[in-house]
Order: C-alpha cells, then structure tokens, then sequence
C-alpha cells in the first residue's frame, strides 16, 4: 500500500524531526488542561439535537479504521456516520469531493437535517474542503474540522518521485497532495475559509506524513489547534490523531461550540 510505502521512507526523517519539534512546541505558551473527559447528560442532550456528524476518512483509510472517534462521538450524544472515500482515496480529490456531496445529501435527507458537520481526516480534510468551496457545501456544511490534512501539500508526496518511485507512485491523489500541485493551488485560490462555515484545523509535531507541519494550517479566520502547544509532551502521530483522547477533546469542544482547552490527560 502506499500509505506503508511513504511511512517507510520516512521513518528515519521522522526520528530526526521530531526532537526539533517537541523544542519548537514546548516554546509556545501551554494553557491548564481541561478536567472533563465524558459529557454530562446535558451535554449529550445538546449533542444529539446537534448537526449530524461525518467522519470523511483519508488516504487508504477503510471505515473501520475511524470507528474510534466515531464511537466516541457516539458516545457522547452525536448522529456519526463515516464517509470511505471512494477507491480508498486512490484517484482525483475532486471525484471524491463529488462523490461527498452525494453522501451529505443522503444523509440531510435522511436525518432531516440542514447542514452537517464534517470532521476529515488527511486526504478526508481536503475532499471536505473542496466540496464547500466549489461543490456547495456552504450551504449545507455548519462546522468542518481538520486533523492532520496537507492544506497546502506535504514533503513526503514529493519524496516519493524523489525515492525514484515515480510521480506519487501513479497515484492521483498523492500528486494532487504534493506541494505545488495544480489542484493546492486551485483549492488555496482566494478565500481559505468561505462561506459561513466555521473552520478547525488540527495539527501534531509528530505527523510523519504531513510535512511541514504548519501546512495543515488555514487562514483567513480558522482556529488552528497545535496539540503540542496545550500538552507539550503528548506524542500523536498522523494516523494517531483519530484515536488520541487529547485530540478528541479538541474536537468535541470544536464541534460544542465551547472554548479550546484540550485535555492533556485524556485516553
């Protein structure tokens, strides 16, 4: 696969990055963690009259694999259901943004609701973005939240021609993920944030496929979380940030409306 293939290439770049990255993180201020981990009843009542969410996976990501932060979702009040991207992410974005559309209005129809709110992963986080701001998602997307997506491209897609592997391997997607790519520049033309969407992005030092990593980050208003700037020595990896406690209080606050103080100590 080539999700392994990348990992593999990368994992010694990695080993040297990331004691650079803890520096840079424990530089920035950390704010108290927060104490709550399970929603109280209240909450949960909020949560369940809330938008539907959807979990848009990524790149090689079949659904189970995001069953975690489902479940947590679940758990905590919330209509989850998780969009596989087609051909596991494989070809062009934009197909798969079109084929996201279908899917939100699949499930608007069959919850009854108006918008939704999207939580993407990787590649997932750039289907998403690209289904609100040229696909009329505006109209029907609330909240969107990122976790680990190349907003603006990532240096692991270029290592892949680099390794001698061709242009991402064949891979539509992965050409479309390497920094300066045609389709990062249609999808950055202009405004990062349209419409009256509310946007989140979430980001790890430790993202061995997201490089660097404040390309995950977008302008023009979002709210940026840094996993490392509240919780210093919490270690989450690319395909860790659908499973960490601590990255999951961030996106329950996001998606609650409430303040961002993630907590340090989750599981």
């Amino acid at each position: 696969m080539l999700l392994r293939t990348i990992l593999a290439a990368t994992t010694a770049a990695t080993v040297l990055l990331v004691p650079a990255a803890a520096q840079a993180a424990a530089a920035e201020p950390a704010a108290p963690p927060t104490t709550a981990t399970v929603a109280t009843a209240a909450e949960r009542a909020a949560a369940a009259a809330a938008d539907p969410v959807i979990v848009v996976g990524g790149l090689s990501g079949i659904s189970i694999a995001y069953e975690p932060i489902a479940a947590r979702l679940r758990a905590d009040g919330y209509r989850v259901s998780i969009f596989q991207l087609p051909n596991l992410g494989l070809g062009d974005i934009r197909e798969s943004a079109r084929a996201l559309s279908s899917y939100v209005d699949r499930v608007r129809a069959g919850t009854g609701a108006a918008r939704v709110d999207l939580v993407g992963h990787s590649e997932g986080g750039l289907v998403s973005r690209w289904y609100v701001k040229y696909l009329g998602g505006a109209a029907t997307v609330d909240q969107y939240v990122s976790l680990g997506s190349p907003q603006y491209g990532t240096y692991v897609a270029n290592l892949v021609a680099f390794l001698g592997l061709g242009s991402c391997a064949g891979v539509i997607a992965c050409q479309q993920m390497t920094i300066g790519s045609s389709f990062l520049a249609d999808l950055n033309a202009g405004d990062d944030t349209p419409g009256p969407v509310r946007w989140a992005t979430v980001r790890t030092w430790q993202d061995e496929l997201v490089r660097p990593v404040d390309n995950a980050v977008l302008a023009d208003g979002a709210t940026n979380i840094l996993v490392q700037a509240w919780c210093p020595l919490r270690v989450v990896g690319h395909l860790g940030l659908v499973l960490d406690g601590t990255t999951y209080t961030a996106v329950r606050q996001v998606l609650s409306g409430a303040a961002v103080q993630p907590n340090c100590f989750a599981v």
